[in-house]
């Protein structure tokens, strides 16, 4: 099985450009180039994408993948999940942000040692609205 964020940037890569190589793709994603067949083979198992191999005089077995109606809808789907959960990551990470920042300051209003490390360079507001 495909995990969401896999699934979410192949989609969104195929539909940047359906003409991008596997290998392109699995350089992207930081996985191997049998991984990323693998994952492509599965979404046009589903119907999410089609292959269409062309010729060109450049690469005489390149294919061109489309996304197929049933696939940007599961692209929207997979958005979807996917920015839910990076969403709830980011409000986890701007929470212990901000109990850091906290234990900081507690710390200088103890006369506690704390070290000078670029503290003061952080933002105080949060980065999005």
């Amino acid at each position: 099985m495909i995990d969401d964020e896999s699934h979410y940037k192949i989609l969104k890569l195929l539909q940047e450009d359906p003409h991008i190589s596997q290998r392109a793709i699995a350089e992207v994603l930081g996985v191997s180039l049998g991984k990323t067949n693998y994952c492509l083979k599965a979404l046009i198992g589903r119907g999410l994408i089609k292959a269409k191999n062309f010729r060109n005089s450049n690469n005489k077995a390149a294919y061109a993948y489309f996304l197929t109606p049933m696939g940007m809808e599961e692209k929207a789907k997979v958005t979807a999940r996917f920015l839910k959960r990076k969403m709830a990551e980011y409000e986890m990470l701007r929470e212990e942000i901000e109990s850091l920042r906290r234990e900081v300051s507690a710390g200088r209003s103890n006369n506690t040692a704390v070290p000078e490390a670029g503290i003061e360079a952080l933002p105080l507001v949060d980065p999005l609205p």
